[in-house]
């Protein structure tokens, strides 16, 4: 299997598979395909993971796209403006992403619903309660938003984050979401009402745009009907 990324504000993946080769992605992830590729649509892994994958901002339905001859192409775009990175999944290296940051991956890659350990903080902190886990072994592509900045923690370093610019982390990194302190800094601070600590060792990825932050901006210049 072979892959190309494209584009700069609005960047898309085009996959190359061979006879045999497939990828999965949530139903209506594909933008175009050639004429040897077949499509399945099924909820992969069962009911349960299915609806799981939907708290994470997914699809309860997923659809398998599979080569039925060689050098065949599919090609997924992504939702906003941002970039389309690759993590290679193996035994010992799962990820830990965003709700709705999985674009496509190759089959033995398993995407589930992933929860902060601290219900409260969870329960509260908006973007950052439901996550999705990337195992299994494989290739996943994900989208995140705006530019993107990569950390490698060392072992008890620390970095607290506004909750929605957390992209993708690997799960070596501890990660816990709480409340900002002190009555002035929630009402005057012009930040949001929860942080998220990341602890290393391993890397993390963050971004400098979240779709709530896109949504909040174009809202204004929406015309607005006089009934």
């Amino acid at each position: 299997m072979k892959y190309q990324i494209f584009g700069e504000n609005l960047p898309a993946v085009t996959i190359s598979l061979d006879r045999g080769e497939s990828i999965y992605t949530q139903s209506g992830g594909m933008s175009w395909m050639s004429a040897g590729i077949d499509m399945k649509t099924n909820m992969q892994g069962g009911l349960m993971k299915g609806l799981g994958r939907m708290f994470s901002g997914e699809s309860l339905f997923m659809a398998t796209y599979t080569a039925m001859s060689d050098d065949q192409q599919i090609t997924l775009g992504s939702s906003l403006p941002g970039s389309i990175r690759v993590f290679e999944v193996g035994p010992g290296k799962e990820y830990i992403a965003q709700k709705q940051a999985f674009l496509c991956a190759t089959p033995s890659v398993e995407l589930s619903a992933c929860f902060t350990k601290r219900f409260s903080g969870g329960l509260f902190g908006g973007e950052g309660f439901i996550l999705q886990k990337f195992s299994g072994q494989g290739l996943v592509f994900a989208e995140l938003d705006g530019s993107v900045a990569e950390y490698d923690l060392a072992p008890g370093q620390v970095m607290k984050v506004d909750t929605g610019n957390v992209a993708v982390f690997e799960s070596t990194v501890s990660y816990s979401v709480e409340m900002v302190k002190g009555f002035k800094n929630i009402l005057f601070g012009g930040e949001g009402l929860f942080l998220t600590t990341l602890q290393g060792p391993g890397k993390v990825w963050l971004q400098t745009m979240t779709a709530s932050d896109i949504a909040s901006r174009i809202v204004p210049f929406i015309p607005k009907t006089n009934n």
